[in-house]
């Protein structure tokens, strides 16, 4: 019986690690953020730390996924088009730059089939563009959209953008994003129709 209470115990402490470092991340970037770091603010040793994670890719990894499910949920009661919550989302990286680099950098190095977030991100972009797609599509077939539109080609074409433009503002913090992301979703006539 004590086993799991002990899971519960470790499945909170790895939580309450993601939630800190999505915080310090966020607020310090990717590259200034160690593990002991980490660990020093959840009351671990570093090795304490990767008790939890086999490595440092594979938990900042993990902060990539907890950032996900709370940007899902942050949006999930708000109404408005899958474009239109893309929009919301990149207005909001805007205010945590740490994350943002993280998922820049993460994003190219999970290309290599043996990065710890390899699978990760392809689950990510191929559950978004699915959501993005049958967004789309529900809409052409209530006929509030035009039915020109190839709606996988589009959430494709939407998402590479929203991750192009994060990776200029990282460059230049004077570009709009969410503004330059928004315009192209009007442009389209992809936002909603309270728009």
């Amino acid at each position: 019986m004590p086993r799991p209470a002990r899971y519960a115990k470790g499945l909170a402490k790895r939580e309450e690690i993601l939630a800190t470092a999505l915080e310090v991340i966020a607020r310090t970037g990717y590259r200034q953020t160690s593990v002991r770091e980490l660990a020093a603010a959840v009351g671990l040793s570093q090795a304490g730390l990767l008790h939890y994670f086999s490595c440092k890719e594979e938990l900042f990894a993990e902060v990539l996924r907890k950032r996900d499910e709370v940007d899902r949920a942050r949006s999930a009661p708000e109404a408005g088009t899958v474009p239109d919550l893309l929009v919301k989302v990149v207005r909001h990286n805007a205010d945590v730059p740490g994350l943002v680099q993280l998922h820049a950098q993460f994003s190219v190095e999970a290309t290599d089939p043996a990065h710890p977030a390899h699978q990760a991100f392809v689950e990510r972009y191929e559950r978004l563009r699915q959501r993005m797609a049958d967004d789309l599509r529900a809409r052409q077939a209530a006929g509030t959209l035009s039915d020109t539109l190839d709606a996988d080609r589009v959430a494709a074409l939407l998402l590479a953008v929203a991750d192009g433009l994060q990776t200029q503002w990282l460059l230049d913090p004077g570009i709009d994003m969410a503004g330059h992301l928004d315009y192209l979703v009007d442009l389209l006539g992809l936002g909603g129709a309270s728009d």
